[in-house]
């Protein structure tokens, strides 16, 4: 048993089925994608509310076996959510036209923690996620600033 590939998967939290998407990915690799998709609906279902995107990392093995890793949202699915824009689209030019939302140090921060979580981030610093975390808002078009700040607008 060894290692064919790695495969990087973005699938709807407790809805995954067997599909095109899905499909196209393991199909290949010979990976029964109904048994993938109920494990993978049983793992995430306490994890987070329906249908929020979680990216996988799904390890595919030559006696057809597998493995994945669960991750944590996307950034920007995250920052949106805070916002309450999850299903709007920003801005096409994000730092020529007026900024497309804001959002607040706390938010950041609480996002901060949540990607910390993954495997590949425990040991990075809390602050230095949480710049990455601007970082992504700010090329979305989206400004850090206090509420206050907010308010005298």
């Amino acid at each position: 048993m060894s290692l064919v590939r790695h495969v990087r998967l973005r699938v709807p939290c407790g809805s995954a089925r067997p599909g095109p998407a899905i499909g196209q990915a393991l199909g290949p690799l010979g990976i029964n994608m109904a048994e993938f998709c109920k494990q993978f609906n049983e793992r995430t279902e306490p994890m987070y509310e329906k249908d929020v995107p979680l990216s996988v990392k799904l390890n595919a093995m030559s006696d057809r076996t597998f493995t994945f890793q669960v991750r944590s949202p996307p950034t920007s699915y995250l920052i949106r959510r805070c916002m309450g824009k999850t299903n709007e689209k920003g801005p096409s030019e994000p730092n020529i036209e007026k900024p497309f939302g804001y959002i607040t140090p706390e938010a950041v921060y609480e996002i901060a923690k949540l990607k910390q979580k993954d495997d590949h981030r425990w040991h990075l610093p809390l602050e230095g996620i949480a710049r990455s975390v601007l970082g992504t808002a700010r090329s979305m078009g989206i400004v850090c600033r206090e509420i206050e700040d907010i308010e005298e607008e």
